[in-house]
């Protein structure tokens, strides 16, 4: 008899830019889903302390030596976290108390090393125990996120087992890296986490064909954003600015299987934690038809390698 494991996305709207409070709504949120009977439960990208949207709506925030842009970097970078901080270690605490595997986005402030103060959008995963088993920086910011995180490296770029099974995911972009999403396969995933600022249609299209190739359930997870969220400091359109509770980020999270079929449908425009039961039969039975790393592979015909180095 296959054990099916509840998995849970919450859907939320993070105090921006606010670290102490994105630690007291975000814990709250998993011990209600945690009461809820999930043993895997996740967040959207860079939940902690926030997606920085505003390089999309702000017009003037990627001129050059532009006050306000700094600004805001420098309150983003003050709320952000550090992989061995005190709020990544009451995150793990609480992890263990209710015996749930968590994936979390977070922006990861660096101090010493490599990347000394730089910013990286990265993915933990910490399992039941406590642990903090898998740390993925993203390895491509996207367009105008360069100019806020720092590349990542392939150290992450695998899945982790946890009390939930082998778990691993990628952010955002990373999706529509094949090279990045064969590295994931070959980890041999259970439940794959897709991370998004919001899970827009073409961001649903990657998650349900990851699921599809990969032969994963795919927990795709958004995050709501109000424009009443955006930095003031930063000038937005007078139309942006007259409608306050219009949704930047409007969630679209959703789970699906492992044949590519809507397990839970998207869902928009609200706060919510969606749930679903997830039987790892499943995956057995559709890697009868397709498994890109067994009977669909040709090692023969393709060479395939990792750089797993920590790059600091």
């Amino acid at each position: 008899m296959s054990i099916t494991i509840r998995a849970a996305v919450i859907q939320a709207r993070a105090p921006y830019y606010d670290l102490p409070g994105c630690l007291e709504k975000g814990c709250a949120l998993i011990a209600e889903a945690a009461r809820n009977g999930a043993q895997l439960i996740t967040l959207g990208e860079t939940w902690f302390p926030g997606y920085p949207a505003w390089l999309d709506y702000a017009p003037a925030a990627a001129l050059w030596d532009h006050a306000p842009t700094k600004s805001v970097y420098a309150r983003l970078c003050e709320n952000s976290m550090t992989i061995d901080g005190p709020e990544l270690l009451r995150i793990r605490a609480l992890a263990k108390d209710l015996d749930v595997v968590l994936v979390l986005g977070i922006n990861e402030r660096v101090l010493k090393g490599r990347g000394n103060r730089s910013l990286y959008n990265s993915l933990l995963v910490i399992d039941a125990d406590g642990e903090l088993v898998n740390h993925h920086r993203k390895l491509r910011p996207t367009f105008s996120e360069q100019m806020i995180w720092a590349q990542g490296d392939g150290a992450g770029l695998q899945a982790a087992d946890t009390a939930a099974g082998r778990v691993g995911g990628l952010i955002c972009w990373e999706h529509w890296m094949p090279h990045a999403r064969q590295a994931m396969h070959l980890s041999n995933e259970f439940i794959h986490v897709a991370l998004w600022p919001a899970v827009k249609e073409s961001h649903l299209i990657a998650s349900r064909h990851y699921a599809f190739e990969g032969r994963a359930f795919v927990l795709a997870a958004g995050s709501i954003l109000p424009v009443a969220d955006m930095p003031e400091e930063l000038e937005l359109s007078a139309d942006l600015r007259a409608q306050p509770e219009s949704l930047l980020l409007h969630g679209g999270s959703a789970i699906i299987g492992p044949d590519g079929e809507y397990l839970v449908e998207p869902v928009a425009g609200e706060e919510t934690i969606i749930y679903a039961d997830l039987d790892p039969r499943r995956i057995v039975e559709e890697q009868m038809t397709l498994d890109v790393t067994g009977h669909y592979a040709r090692d023969d015909v393709f060479n395939f390698e990792v750089n797993r180095r920590r790059l600091d």
